[in-house]
Parts: structure tokens; C-alpha cells; sequence
């Protein structure tokens, strides 16, 4: 199968690695051309254009950082749209809007392709394994004709129902990450008010009810002081209002939300859109007068688990 990738970012840039390491036949592009010349370096082919992309390909995939600029390589007048017919598929890996993605699904539809949301969970560190989770929105049977290509990217794949559903649970799972990381910030910042040594905060946070995936990653880089995992202030601003959209438009009365949200751009607003999300902790360091630091933590994490072979994960009671 032949696959096209438009966007090597953090996360896209590892997400077409491992299509490369795969043994796909990829043709790339980026508004970085620096970007893609290792993956060129590699074998990939470079892209013209999305419209010449999609014409020369059987999978498209856009790994973008916002809803607009999906738009805007799809619609464009050599967009992704004017390269789709009939048997071609499109993958939207970026976090975007299920309505968006509908919208945008439905003119891929038009062309007679078939549309899959399928954006990554787990961090930058597991997509530069292939050990992270891909959600899947889409007819059953395009997904089994993806499936081998999401299989070389990630881990465990979940296909989550019809067009748009994947991207609804991207943004309920970042919410809940994003809640997670700033109870952490408060629990970590209140156990060096009381006295407590935060090695011995972070292992019992680890092996008790408090634990989750957020901590055993991010708590690590924050008590390095790197606070680097790769993910920025303004993209949980984007993920956390994304999540609220689809809230307000299920009818959903928020409370946790909205507030999170807030510090979150108040984060922003003191530190800049492009601090690293883990540095929220600072509004509360500097509150308190403390640092939380401690020795024998990475600078940013890596995926220690064993690499293996991607694989579709059984919904159980379906």
C-alpha cells in the first residue's frame, strides 16, 4: 500500500518513521521542507503537493495542529479533496473537532473515499516506538483496509465506532490527562509544604490509588525541572476547548472543565502558548516559594516498554 504523510511534527514525524521502518512506500510533506529531508534521506518520496499526494497514493494521512489547518491542506485548490476517488482513504491523525471532522469526511465522501479519525494517545516517546494507541472513527470495512497501516504506527488500535466518535474520546481522554497533571501539580506542591521528600511523595503516589499513567510520566519531568514532554500550553488550550465544545453541544453542564481551562490560559498569558504543558506547576511553585525538584528523574521520557506488534483491542461486552 502506498501511503502519503502531511505533517512531521513531534508526533507526525515519528508516526511516519515508523511507516518508513514498516516498509511502506511514503511520500512526504511539511511547510518545512527541512523537516522532511531525513525521511527523504531514507527513501521517502517528497510530495509536490496534497492534491498530486493523494492522486499518487492509496492512504493519505494529515497530522496537523489545529482544525484549520486540516481545512486548509484538504480544501485548498491542490488540497488533499481535488487528489481523492474512488477505493483512495484519508486518515485525520491530527486532534481535531468530531463536527469538523464529519464536515470534512462527508466531502471526502463526495469523491467516493472513505474518511478515518484516528488520532494517537500515549506521548511523543511511545509514537517513536510504535507503542502508541490509535483511536479509529470509520465503517468497519475501511477500517480492516487501514488496519495493517495503523498497526506499523501504534500499539494497541481501537476501532471506536463511526466517523467522528475518535475524536470525541482523543479529547474526554486529553481532558482527563490534563485533570490529572494539575491535581498531581497541587498533590506534589502540598506534599513540599508539609515537609514531605518528593522521591518518597512520587513512589507512594506510584504504587497507590493515586497513581496514573500521567504521573509515572509527566510528574517525572516535572520533578527533573525539564518539564519537557513535548506538548505545549496552547495545545492543552486547544484539546481542554475542543473538549468543552463537544460537551456544550451534548448538553453537558460542566463544572471541573471550565476551570481547568482557565488555568490553563493563565498559564499561558504568564509563561507563553509554546512553554511546555507540564510547566503549569510553575503558577503554584511561585505561589508557595518552592521548587519542585528532585534528584534521579529524566530530562524527558523514554518508552521502556518492549516493542512489539500492533494489534486491534477487543471491546468487551460489545
Amino acid at each position: 500500500m502506498k501511503v502519503g504523510f502531511i505533517g512531521l511534527g513531534n508526533v507526525g514525524g515519528k508516526l511516519a518513521g515508523n511507516l518508513l521502518r514498516s516498509g511502506f512506500e511514503l511520500t512526504v510533506n511539511d511547510l518545512d521542507r527541512d523537516a522532511a529531508q531525513p525521511f527523504l534521506d531514507r527513501g521517502a518520496r517528497w510530495g509536490e503537493s496534497p492534491g498530486q499526494m493523494a492522486e499518487s497514493v492509496d492512504l493519505i494521512i494529515t497530522c496537523l495542529p489545529n482544525p484549520a489547518a486540516s481545512a486548509a491542506v484538504m480544501e485548498a485548490d491542490d488540497g488533499i479533496l481535488s487528489g481523492l476517488s474512488a477505493g483512495k482513504m484519508w486518515a485525520e491523525m491530527s486532534t481535531t473537532d468530531e463536527a469538523e471532522v464529519i464536515r470534512l469526511g462527508a466531502l471526502v465522501h463526495a469523491q467516493g473515499a472513505d474518511p478515518i479519525d484516528c488520532p494517537v494517545s500515549g506521548g511523543c516517546h511511545r509514537a517513536a516506538t510504535g507503542n502508541i494507541s490509535i483511536f479509529a472513527g470509520c465503517e468497519r470495512a475501511t477500517f480492516e483496509r487501514a488496519l495493517r497501516v495503523l498497526k506499523s504506527m501504534g500499539r494497541r488500535i481501537l476501532h471506536t465506532g463511526p466517523l467522528g466518535s475518535a475524536s470525541i474520546l482523543k479529547v474526554v481522554t486529553n481532558y482527563l490527562a490534563t485533570a490529572n497533571l494539575l491535581s498531581l501539580c497541587e498533590a506534589m506542591v502540598t506534599a513540599k509544604c508539609t515537609g514531605m521528600d518528593l522521591n518518597t511523595t512520587f513512589e507512594a503516589i506510584r504504587i497507590s490509588s493515586g497513581t496514573s499513567f500521567v504521573h509515572e510520566t509527566e510528574s517525572q519531568v516535572i520533578l527533573n525541572g525539564s518539564r519537557d514532554i513535548n506538548f505545549t500550553m496552547d495545545l492543552v488550550v486547544k484539546d481542554m476547548s475542543l473538549f468543552q465544545a463537544v460537551a456544550e453541544r451534548a448538553g453537558v453542564p460542566l463544572e471541573l472543565a471550565p476551570l481547568l481551562l482557565d488555568i490553563f490560559k493563565d498559564g499561558e498569558r504568564r509563561y507563553g502558548s509554546r512553554e511546555w504543558s507540564p510547566n503549569i506547576v510553575r503558577r503554584l511553585e511561585e505561589a508557595c516559594g518552592v521548587d519542585i525538584l528532585a534528584p534521579g528523574f529524566p530530562a524527558e521520557m523514554v518508552d521502556d516498554e518492549p516493542e512489539e506488534p500492533g494489534y486491534e483491542v477487543a471491546v468487551t461486552g460489545r
